[in-house]
C-alpha cells in the first residue's frame, strides 16, 4: 500500500530544501566551467543536505532522506529553470523611479469612460 503521509512528508521537507540548495548553488555555480559539472555538483549538493536536513529535524530516515534529495534536485531545478528571465534582480527595482504599467495591462473605471 503507498504510504500518502510519508509521502506528503517528503514532498513538504524537499520544497523547503530546494529553495536553500537552489540558493547555495547559485551562489557557488561560478566556480565550475561546465554545466555538467554543475549538474552534478547539484545533485550532490541537495543529496547531502538532504540527508543532513532529514535526520536533522525530521523523523525521515536515511533512505528517505535520499528521495527528499532527490525530488529537492528535481524540483530545484524546475522552479530556476521556469523561473529565469523572468525575474528582475534587487538593484533592478531599487534604481528605478517609476513604475510604468502597459495600456493593455490597465482597467477601465466608470469614471475613465
Amino acid at each position: 500500500m503507498l504510504k500518502l503521509s510519508l509521502l506528503q512528508q517528503m514532498l513538504v521537507v524537499s520544497i523547503a530544501l530546494s529553495a536553500i540548495t537552489c540558493a547555495f548553488v547559485q551562489k557557488t555555480k561560478k566556480h565550475f566551467k561546465c554545466s555538467s559539472c554543475l549538474c552534478i555538483y547539484s545533485l550532490i549538493v541537495n543529496l547531502v543536505c538532504g540527508i543532513l536536513f532529514c535526520l536533522s529535524f525530521t523523523t525521515i530516515t536515511f533512505p528517505e532522506s535520499l528521495w527528499v534529495g532527490f525530488f529537492s534536485f528535481i524540483g530545484a531545478d524546475t522552479i530556476y529553470k521556469s523561473l529565469e528571465g523572468k525575474l528582475a534582480s534587487y538593484s533592478d527595482l531599487v534604481s528605478k523611479d517609476q513604475i510604468t504599467i502597459p495600456k493593455e495591462n490597465l482597467i477601465e473605471t466608470e469614471d475613465d469612460k
